[in-house]
């Protein structure tokens, strides 16, 4: 299942980079933008005359087939089956009876010093003064 995923995975990034230019060569509607600028006059010479309407529906397409990749991707991300982090984690829960967050929990901090640091963490009063 993991080379499926990974062939799809590389098909989607093909997809993806010929929808880019796909997006790019298209002729703008007002004769400006961004399709002027990436070569959105040479569609003219290389296709003809109707190239727009090619150009689109190839674009419809290529996003159609994204779109698709996406959902078969996510539908065979959800069904897979746990990793092996999650499966020591339930052998370490098995076995102790705590949690894993209990046993990975941080030490307990130690006390302050009692005198002599910057901060003065206590409610006494500090060393030579009367209250």
């Amino acid at each position: 299942m993991n080379f499926i995923y990974i062939s799809l995975c590389i098909l989607m990034f093909l997809d993806c980079v010929i929808l880019v230019f796909l997006v790019l060569l298209q002729l703008p509607k007002k004769e400006a933008g961004a399709g002027m600028a990436f070569g959105g006059a040479a569609t003219d010479a290389l296709f003809g005359a109707g190239s727009g309407n090619v150009l689109t529906k190839v674009t419809k397409y290529a996003a159609g087939i994204f779109f698709g990749l996406a959902l078969i991707m996510a539908i065979m991300a959800s069904h897979q089956s746990k990793s092996e982090a999650a499966l020591l984690a339930e052998k370490l829960i098995k076995k102790g009876g705590a949690s894993v967050s209990q046993t990975t929990a941080p030490p307990a901090a130690s006390a302050p010093p009692a005198a002599g640091g910057l901060l003065q963490l206590t409610n006494a009063p500090a060393a030579g003064t009367n209250r």
